[in-house]
C-alpha cells in the first residue's frame, strides 16, 4: 500500500508541474515570474521527494558491518541514488553506526545514522518486488525509427511515464552537472539528456534506462506464401 501511495504522489508531483507549464504562461504575460514561480514550485517538490527519499534509502540500506569495503559499497549506493549531491560518510566503531550526510546543490543537506545490523532477507525479497519494470520505448517526434529502450514501473502508465521523464530532464538541466554541461556548449537535447543522466534520478520516478544510444527499428519481411501449393494442400 505504501509503494502504491508513493508512486501515486510522484504521478501527480509531475502531473501538476506539466499542468503549470502550461497555464502559468496563460496567467500572466510576466515570463520571468511564470518561470520563478513554476522552479519555487518545482524545487520545493523535488527537496521534499528528496528528503522523502532520503529517509527511506537509510532505512533500507544494508551494513552488517563497518568493514572499509562495505563503507566503499554504501557510500556507491547514496552517490548512484543523489548524483548531484555531495556524500560524506562516517563510521563510528564505538556506537557502531554509519553518518551519513548529502549535500545539494541548492544548500539543502539530508543526515542520518545507520546502525549496523544484519542483512534483512525478507527486505532483499520486497526489493525484487520493487524492481519490476516493463518496456517503455521511447522516439523523438521528428525521427520515430530511432527507439530509446526505457523501463517503467509495472503500475505507471505511459502517459504517467512520459510525466516523470519530462521531469527528471528538468532536474537534471537544472542541476550542476547540467549547469555545467550547458556551459561548455553541450546542445540540450534528449539524447545527450537521457545518454548522461544518473540512474538513481531515474530509477527514483520510476524508470529505467537499458541502452544510452537508440536503436533502429527493424522490419521485418512477410513470408510469402505460394498460395497454388496451399491450396493443393488444402485439397488433399
Amino acid at each position: 500500500m505504501k509503494k502504491e501511495k508513493t508512486k501515486a504522489a510522484h504521478a501527480t508531483e509531475a502531473q501538476l508541474l506539466d499542468l503549470l507549464k502550461k497555464v502559468l504562461p496563460k496567467a500572466t504575460h510576466d515570463a520571468g515570474l511564470a518561470g520563478t514561480i513554476y522552479d519555487a514550485v518545482a524545487n520545493e517538490l523535488k527537496a521534499t521527494a528528496r528528503a522523502v527519499a532520503f529517509d527511506k534509502f537509510c532505512q533500507q540500506v544494508e551494513l552488517p558491518d563497518l568493514e572499509p569495503k562495505t563503507l566503499m559499497e554504501v557510500k556507491k549506493q547514496f552517490n548512484a541514488a543523489f548524483g548531484d549531491g555531495d556524500v560524506t560518510i562516517k563510521p563510528d566503531e564505538k556506537e557502531q553506526s554509519l553518518a551519513v550526510e548529502v549535500q545539494l546543490p541548492d544548500g539543502r543537506q539530508f543526515s542520518s545514522e545507520i546502525k549496523v545490523r544484519p542483512i534483512n532477507e525478507d527486505a532483499g525479497e520486497d526489493v525484487e518486488i520493487k524492481l519490476k519494470f516493463v518496456p517503455f520505448p521511447v522516439c523523438m517526434p521528428g525521427d520515430k525509427e530511432l527507439v530509446w529502450i526505457l523501463a517503467k514501473r509495472e503500475n505507471m502508465t505511459p502517459e504517467e511515464a512520459a510525466v516523470a521523464l519530462t521531469k527528471v530532464e528538468d532536474d537534471f538541466w537544472g542541476s550542476k552537472t547540467g549547469q555545467k554541461l550547458l556551459r561548455d556548449r553541450v546542445e540540450r537535447i534528449f539524447p545527450e539528456f537521457i545518454s548522461r543522466v544518473p540512474t538513481g534520478a531515474l530509477n527514483e520516478l520510476g524508470l529505467k534506462r537499458h541502452y544510452k544510444t537508440p536503436e533502429p527499428i527493424k522490419e521485418l519481411r512477410p513470408i510469402l506464401v505460394d498460395t497454388k501449393i496451399s491450396k493443393k494442400k488444402s485439397a488433399e
